[in-house]
């Protein structure tokens, strides 16, 4: 199983320093670009349960295609 953990920067290396003591966990560190995809995927499905429940408005693929 992966958890990903979300972690106040000062409490990070005690939280890694724990997880390292455990024989049966294996951890590291994201880098910053991996986190910016997870926060851009997070964000994204966000929208789209907005969108469907009707709070935000969408555009539709033939917009989406006119704008390129």
């Amino acid at each position: 199983m992966k958890i990903l953990l979300d972690v106040k920067d000062e409490k990070s290396e005690f939280i890694m320093e724990l997880l390292r003591n455990f024989s049966f966990v294996k951890s590291e560190p994201l880098s910053v670009y991996k986190e910016n995809v997870i926060n851009g995927i997070k964000k994204g499905v966000t929208e789209v349960k907005l969108i469907n429940e009707g709070k935000l408005n969408g555009i539709t693929a033939r917009d989406l295609l006119n704008e390129l």
